[in-house]
Formats: structure tokens, sequence, C-alpha cells
């Protein structure tokens, strides 16, 4: 195997990470609307994710500064190709991030409520644009000679494209509802073990479908395996969720994220961003990659650092790993209407 093999592989292992991490806090955001009902407990599942979510989007960071340094060209196409959807997932990350930090700034139920529903919209849309995103990867799209982008917007926005939005979106919430459940007491976590079950039909149906079709299209061995481990890993975590097995039903819907992205990334390869015009003008991991001094370089650096991040996350997990509920916060009153907590 030569580096710029070991670099999509390292490349997919970011991506994996950053899908697993950030998919569940995406998945919290979008249910502070559909079950949390006062502000307690939005502040309740918010509160889940306080520590961690910036932390998660830091395998965002890491997976885009590979990619622009061990495969150059392939970013050059991606993120002028795809800049308009991209622009739109760093707006909701910045507004996210803000709303996460302001939220709390002032009491006023307008401004809490504000910031809540910006939580809900950039959980939402990141989650169903980075699915679009990839299913045009593996698709293909219009390149030409030049290594140059030269579609549209709507072509980006194909029926393919499209149902792999909302399997993300499905997927990210399943995952999220899990996590809820696993993190929280009372009646918010019998909720969110509900809210598992129902979005993890979803899932299970549209992913199915979406997963079939990029097998056919795409596929081969060793994507086939990875997609039949993700939708075994996804019954699973329906059924451990049935049987209130919260902890297993997390790291099931987590294994679901990591064997879906594996398959698409197996699918992929040798190509990064296949060219629908001509086969022949495909960025593949051999024509986009840097040279190989610079490959090197990274792997050494590579090696050095992942592990002491890596500590250090698992340190913030364990650190934080006790449920909340609404007891816990400050000047909650369990009398009040549930619309007026």
């Amino acid at each position: 195997m030569q580096l710029h093999d070991v670099w999509f592989v390292l490349i997919a292992v970011l991506w994996i990470g950053y899908f697993f991490l950030e998919g569940f806090d995406f998945g919290i955001g979008v249910l502070t609307k559909p079950l949390a009902r006062n502000t307690a407990e939005r502040r309740v599942l918010i509160n889940t994710i306080g520590p961690v979510w910036d932390g998660n989007e830091v395998w965002l960071l890491t997976a885009g500064g590979a990619t622009f340094a061990a495969f150059p060209d392939w970013y050059a196409t991606l993120f002028s190709g795809f800049y308009i959807p991209l622009l739109v997932i760093l707006v909701c990350l910045i507004i996210r991030g803000v709303a996460f930090e302001y939220r709390a700034k002032r009491d006023g139920a307008r401004w809490q409520r504000n910031w809540e529903e910006a939580i809900f919209w950039t959980s939402l849309l990141p989650a169903f644009l980075w699915g679009v995103a990839f299913a045009n990867i593996v698709r293909g799209v219009d390149i030409d000679a030049q290594k140059n982008y030269i579609g549209t917007l709507w072509d980006l926005l194909n029926p393919y494209a499209l149902l792999g939005g909302l399997v993300t979106l499905a997927l990210f919430t399943l995952h999220g509802s899990v996590f809820a459940a696993l993190k929280t007491v009372g009646e918010i976590r019998e909720r969110a073990r509900r809210a598992a079950l129902l979005s993890g039909l979803v899932t299970a149906v549209l992913a199915l479908a979406f997963l079939i079709w990029t097998q056919a299209d795409h596929g081969n061995g060793r994507s086939l395996a990875a997609m039949i481990v993700a939708m075994v890993a996804l019954l699973g975590a329906l059924a451990a969720n049935q049987l209130g097995r919260e902890g297993w039903a997390f790291s099931l819907s987590g294994a679901t994220i990591v064997a879906a992205v594996a398959m698409l990334f197996l699918a992929l390869f040798p190509d990064v961003m296949p060219s629908t015009l001509n086969p022949d003008w495909s960025l593949t991991v051999s024509n986009a990659a840097s040279s190989p001094y610079t490959l090197k370089v990274m792997t050494v650096v590579a090696a050095i650092f992942t592990p002491l991040v890596l500590l250090y996350q698992g340190w913030t997990y364990w650190v934080f790993r006790k449920r909340i509920g609404v007891q816990h916060i400050p000047g909650h009153n369990p009398a009040a209407p549930l619309d007026q907590a």
C-alpha cells in the first residue's frame, strides 16, 4: 500500500469519526423541538452536548486540513464545485456555536427562544447537506479535463443525493435520540427512547434504499460487506433501545454510521471524485495526491499527535459521563406548566 492509499484511509477515518461524534450532537439539536416540551427540557438536551460539541467539530477541521494537504486537487475541486452547500454548512456551524454560547447570556424568554430556534435549524441543515455532498462525491459530478467542476448547483440536487441527505438526517436523529436516552433521566429519557424507535424505523427504510442504490451503481465486495454490517448494526440498535440497553443502542447506532460511511469510501476507492463526463478525467488517489515527501512528513506528524488528541477527547467524555435531568437545572420549578418552565 502506497502513502496516498494510506492517506485516503486516514481521511476516511477522520470523516467517519466526525460523523460519529457530530452526528449525535446534530441529532440533539434537531430533537430540541420535537422532544423537549419546555425550556428546562431543552436546556437538558443542550447540556448533554455542552461540554463536547466543540471538540466534535475538531474532527471536521482535521478532515478538511488533511484533505487539503494530502489531496490538494481533491480539496480544490470539492470546495469550489460544492461552494454553496459547503458555505451554508459553514455558516450554520458558526451560528450554531454562537447560539450555544449566547443562549444563556440573558434571561429573556424571547432571547432564549430565538437561539433555540437557531440551534434547531443549524443542526438540521448540515445534517441534511452532508448527506447530499457525500452522495454526490460517490455518484460523481461534472469534472472536466482540467479537474474543474463545471456543473451547477441544481446538478447536485439529484434524486440520489437528496435521498442521501434524508438518510444522514434520519440517521443522525436516531443517533441523537439514543444519546439523549443514554445521558438523561426521567420522562425525557423515556420520550427519547420512543423517538429512537420512530427515527430508527424511518432510518431503516431510507438507509436500505440508499445503500442498495449505492451498491448497485458503485459497489464492490468490500462495500457490500460494509452495507451488511450497517444494516445489522441498525437493527441491533433498535432492539437494544427497546430492551432499555441504552449503552448498546448508542454503540450500535454509532456502528451503523461507521459502517455506512465506510461503505461510501469503499465504493469510491480508488477515485476520490469521479467524473461523469469522462472516467479518464476522474480524480483518483494517485493523480490528486501531494508529493511523497509531503505525505511522509504528514504521516510522522499524525502518528505523534493523533493519539494525544484521542486521549484528551476520551478523557473529556469520561469526566462528563453522568446523566442529567430537569432537577439539575437551577431555578426549575417542577410544578410550572410545560410551556412556562
